[in-house]
C-alpha cells in the first residue's frame, strides 16, 4: 500500500478545512487581563489586577542535606541550653571523641551565659535558635524568635530554628525565613528528655539510627546526667559502626 504524496496530502487537508473538521494551526489570540478603570480628572487609566505573590513556606528539614548513605554522617542536637552543669560536659565529651553537634539555644539562657554560647563556638558547633522562652505566640511567632540576641552575644552565624517541642506553623516557618533561618527538626528522638536512664536513650537511638539522622537531644531544661551518660556510651559506638557527625546542612 502506497503512501499520500505531498499534493495529496496538501488537497485532503484543505478539503477537511473547507468542512469545518480541522482547526486551522493559527495561534489562539491571548485572553485579555481582567483591568481595573481608575476614575479622576482627565481620561480613564485602565489598569490591570494586582495579584499579590505567594509566600514561600521554608519546609522543615528532619535529615542531613544531602548526605549520601555510603557515607554514614549524622547529626547529633543538644536543646533547651545552654547550662551551665551540662554543656559543659557535652562539650568535652564531643571534643574527646572528635564529634561536632548543634546546639539548639534558648534565647534567655543564652543571655544568662554567654560565655558558654563563646565556648559552643570556639569549640567548632554550630548554633541554632530554639526561640527565646520555649514559647512561640502563634499570632505574633516573630517576636518568640532569639535570633538577633543569639548572633550579638555569640558573633557567630544562626543559621537554623528549631519550634519548641517542634510544634510548627506557616506562620512560624517564614518568620523563621525571614531571619534568614532554615527549619530544623529531627528524625530520631532519644528521648531523653523523658530520662528513662542512660541505657535505654542509647537502645532507642540506635535502634532507630540511620545514614543522614538528625538526633534530637537535651543539655538543658533539667538534669541531663542521663544525657551525658549515655552520650558517652554512643560516640564510641557511633564511630565502631563506621558513623560519621556532621552538621545539618552536610558540612
Amino acid at each position: 500500500m502506497r503512501g499520500l504524496t505531498h499534493f495529496e496530502i496538501r488537497a485532503c487537508a484543505l478539503a477537511l478545512l473547507a468542512y469545518g473538521l480541522v482547526v486551522p494551526l493559527v495561534p489562539a489570540a491571548a485572553p485579555e487581563h481582567p483591568v481595573a478603570e481608575v476614575a479622576g480628572p482627565g481620561p480613564v487609566l485602565a489598569l490591570p489586577d494586582l495579584v499579590a505573590p505567594a509566600v514561600a513556606v521554608p519546609q522543615v528539614l528532619d535529615e542531613v542535606v544531602g548526605a549520601p548513605p555510603l557515607v554514614r554522617t549524622v547529626a547529633l542536637t543538644f536543646d533547651d541550653g545552654p547550662d551551665p552543669r551540662w554543656t559543659p560536659q557535652v562539650l568535652d565529651l564531643l571534643a574527646r571523641h572528635g564529634a561536632v553537634a548543634t546546639f539548639c539555644v534558648l534565647g534567655e539562657n543564652a543571655e544568662r551565659h554567654p560565655e558558654l554560647l563563646t565556648e559552643i563556638v570556639e569549640a567548632g558547633m554550630r548554633l541554632c535558635d530554639h526561640s527565646r522562652t520555649h514559647d512561640v505566640d502563634p499570632a505574633a511567632p516573630r517576636d518568640g524568635l532569639a535570633h538577633d540576641e543569639l548572633v550579638d552575644l555569640s558573633g557567630a552565624e544562626v543559621d537554623w530554628f528549631r519550634a519548641p517541642r517542634g510544634e510548627w506553623s506557616e506562620s512560624l516557618q517564614v518568620a523563621a525565613g525571614a531571619e534568614g533561618m532554615r527549619p530544623l527538626g529531627w528524625s530520631v528522638d532519644s528521648r531523653d528528655w523523658t530520662r528513662p536512664g542512660a541505657g535505654a536513650i542509647v537502645a532507642g537511638v540506635q535502634r532507630h539510627l540511620h545514614p543522614g539522622a538528625v538526633v534530637l537531644m537535651h543539655d538543658g531544661g533539667g538534669d541531663r546526667g542521663q544525657t551525658v551518660e549515655a552520650l558517652e556510651q554512643l560516640l564510641p559506638w557511633l564511630a565502631a559502626q563506621c558513623y560519621t557527625t556532621g552538621f545539618p546542612d552536610g558540612g
